[in-house]
């Protein structure tokens, strides 16, 4: 056990780095390509952090055996949507609130457009995946995958030319570039691999001393899969935005998560889909729910009030802990 917290610590130590490595290396590439904030926060840093929480469904549908590892990969399919929808929403509120402890402003200074896009292709997509699970015939739920599938690309397409550019953005000095200038393309595509790599494997070690911990404690498979593994993958996604909050970039903190949540509707989903039978157990129908009324209550907040107040995001984490509550009270 004191083995496997050491590992722990390690493996968190290795995303915090690769986290703020990577949030540098990616706004130097957005403002190297003059792209916007919905860019960069929505999609590139979206994929590029949903890389952790993405290979674990992979590796446990594709190469585990079947049964119990497709039980754990469409759980962690469910599971990353809504701890990011619930958990990490919560961690932007708290995050925002500590770093304006000055007098500053509660609200969260995102682009509404964004955000709103965001969230509603998400609610979208997110419900036709999990609606998928009650089609009678495969070739129906093929259908549906060949809908999330272009739903996503037409959404990559639209959100290209969202807010503004990050040329607009104060940013610090590229790490790996020393020298006077602005950096060359090829550094900051270096910077963005090696801190990738290092998010990638210290995920991979934190979840799997996670799992031996979670296994020495006896923790049922669903809930390894639902709860435990989701808040480990997903931290990239938390460190990233607390990081652009603390730098005042709300947009690219909430874009760094509403993007990976439609990301997490679409493409993982389809794997799902394609090759298991894609039939959802009542503990993951009812953390699917949850990720659609969490993300539908920010929705609506931010609709009727014309902002998004960091008090806000405290509804999501509360409904994080109904769920924390309502799952260990079934299978415990």
């Amino acid at each position: 056990m004191v083995v496997n917290i050491m590992v722990l610590a390690a493996g968190l130590l290795a995303i915090l780095l690769g986290a703020k490595t990577f949030t540098n290396g990616i706004e130097w590439l957005g403002k190297k390509l003059n792209l916007s904030e919905g860019a960069v926060g929505s999609v590139l840093a979206a994929i590029g952090t949903a890389l952790p929480e993405t290979m674990v469904p992979i590796i446990a549908i594709l190469f585990g055996p079947v049964g119990s590892a497709h039980e754990v990969g469409i759980g962690a399919i469910l599971g990353a949507p809504f701890m990011l929808s619930t958990l990490a929403f919560g961690v932007v509120g708290i995050s925002k609130m500590f770093y304006c402890r000055d007098g500053g402003s509660r609200c969260i200074d995102v682009k509404s457009s964004i955000l709103m896009r965001d969230l509603k292709y998400f609610i979208f997509f997110y419900s036709l995946a999990v609606a998928a699970a009650f089609l009678p015939i495969q070739p129906l739920k093929i259908m549906v995958a060949v809908i999330l599938l272009l739903g996503y690309i037409f959404y990559v397409k639209i959100t290209l030319g969202d807010g503004d550019t990050l040329s607009e953005l104060d940013i610090d000095p590229l790490y790996f570039w020393k020298r006077e200038g602005e950096p060359p393309l090829w550094v900051m595509l270096s910077q963005i691999a090696v801190s990738l790599a290092l998010i990638v494997v210290g995920a991979d070690y934190f979840v799997g001393a996670l799992g031996n911990l979670a296994t020495s404690l006896m923790a049922p498979a669903l809930i390894l899969s639902l709860i435990i593994t989701p808040v480990a993958t997903e931290l990239p996604e938390k460190f990233n935005s607390v990081i652009w909050v603390k730098g005042g970039k709300d947009t690219l903190a909430m874009g760094n998560i509403t993007g990976a949540m439609v990301f997490q509707s679409t493409i993982i989903p389809i794997i799902g889909i394609l090759f298991t039978p894609w039939i959802i157990s009542p503990l993951a129908a009812l953390s699917a729910g949850l990720a659609l009324l969490s993300s539908l209550t920010i929705f609506l907040f931010v609709k009727r009030q014309k902002e998004l107040k960091a008090t806000v995001m405290f509804y999501p984490a509360a409904i994080y802990g109904i769920f924390l509550l309502l799952a260990l009270t079934v299978v415990l």
